[in-house]
């Protein structure tokens, strides 16, 4: 993604808003508190978050599980990412041999068999002492990895609650369902659906700035339509023209699926 698109990032805004709630879904299922406190009645310790991938969704549900008080760790296969995650106050999870799957755009890629073993062990050790999970970790156009195995669920602290935000395309718990609360081995795994809707106010807004951004690039000084295909967002995003396919990617497509 280009610099000048990210005024017209519809997933990313909407994405802020889901990393927002899922935080917030996941407080009001949790039965503690986050933050620390210190009363007469004694110290109540903070509870331990986990946020699975580190792009926006995930960045969001870092800050926002931080205002709450919780303590959070983070994991995303692009290690470029740690930086931001510190930044936010919270702990980079790594492990001694690397784990890196960073693919164009920044997005990340599928990772090897291997590699894949080698970060279910180190999520699956930090899973033991965890009471929130998010987990956001999507590969474009494929189905959402694996991250939470059944096996691993079972280790977990009896009132634990997952939220998986990739439920949808699969999710990130091998026990996730798209829309339903699932009850496993004393966990509560949420998949939750379509989340910007549960905030309409502010998921609208910035979508309607996404849309207007993007509309302005099609069209001139004069207000009229004005296609440019040599304009790097333009061409890029424009399927159909004139009665032709203009875009490479859906070229590609089609021809495959024409053998």
């Amino acid at each position: 993604r280009i610099t000048r698109a990210q005024s017209m990032d519809a997933l990313s805004s909407q994405a802020t808003v889901a990393g927002y709630k899922a935080v917030l879904l996941a407080a009001n299922h949790l039965p503690k508190f986050l933050p620390m406190f210190t009363t007469a009645a004694g110290t109540i310790r903070p509870a331990k978050a986990l946020i699975l991938g580190a792009g926006v969704a995930g960045l969001q549900a870092i800050a926002t599980a931080r205002r709450l008080g919780a303590v959070v760790e983070a994991f995303d296969v692009r290690p470029a990412v740690k930086e931001q995650v510190e930044s936010l106050g919270a702990s980079f999870l790594e492990s001694e041999e690397e784990v890196t799957a960073e693919g164009e755009g920044g997005y990340a890629k599928e990772l090897t068999e291997d590699q894949h073993n080698k970060e279910l062990e180190l999520i699956g050790s930090a899973l033991i002492d965890t009471d929130i999970v998010i987990t956001t970790a999507q590969i474009p156009g494929r189905k959402a990895p694996i991250l939470i195995t059944e096996g691993m669920v079972k280790t977990m602290k009896y009132g634990s609650v997952i939220v998986d935000l990739a439920a949808e395309s699969g999710g990130n718990c091998e026990l996730s369902e798209a829309g339903e609360t699932v009850l496993a081995h004393g966990v509560q795994i949420l998949g939750p659906s379509n989340l910007p809707a549960s905030i309409p106010v502010h998921s609208s807004q910035m979508y309607s700035k996404n849309i207007v951004t993007l509309i302005s690039e099609f069209l001139g000084d004069d207000g009229q339509l004005q296609l440019d295909f040599e304009n790097d967002v333009v061409g890029p995003s424009t399927v159909t023209h004139g009665g032709e396919v203009q875009n490479e990617r859906v070229k590609s497509v089609m021809r495959s699926n024409s053998l």
